[in-house]
């Protein structure tokens, strides 16, 4: 008669389920503390600043000074820094077939007026003489020259 009272006795399973449940979470916080304690976390990647530009496209023949020895262009556009953090000169770019590659807002062939010590702020900005049809980028390089990222687009009318 005792044996099966001692199989229908469930007086003990509650302290078991609530002892695995303080052992699981002191593991959980352990490897917290440690993640912190070890540096872990401060090992995630630098982003990409949430900046703005706005594009002003100027039609009619523009003769382009720096990337292809004085060849004549469709159209000069205007790239302003029109909202955001300030950005280092060197860390930004443009990018795009008329601009020959890509070229650095501090390059003094490109456009002497900003050196890689000037800080971009809303407001700055360079031209560069472009192609109809012609996709331009504008492009952040973090200072490591580890990560990039393309900031915004610009696709120039067909003509």
């Amino acid at each position: 008669m005792k044996l099966k009272q001692l199989l229908n006795d469930d007086d003990a399973v509650s302290p078991v389920i609530g002892v695995i449940l303080m052992v699981a979470i002191t593991v959980i916080l352990a490897a917290v503390i440690a993640t912190f304690v070890l540096g872990l976390g401060e090992q995630v990647s630098q982003t990409s600043p949430n900046t703005s530009f706005s594009f002003d496209y100027e039609e009619g023949s523009a003769t382009d000074s720096w990337g292809d020895g004085g060849s004549s262009n469709d159209a000069i556009l205007t790239i302003t820094h029109s909202g955001g953090p300030n950005i280092d000169a060197n860390q930004l770019g443009v990018a795009g077939s008329s601009v020959n590659g890509s070229a650095q807002w501090d390059d003094t062939s490109q456009d002497p007026q900003y050196s890689a010590s000037d800080e971009i702020s809303a407001g700055d900005s360079v031209e560069y003489a472009i192609q109809n049809d012609d996709r331009i980028s504008v492009i952040w390089e973090n200072e490591e020259g580890t990560e990039s990222a393309t900031l915004q687009n610009f696709i120039a009318p067909n003509a």
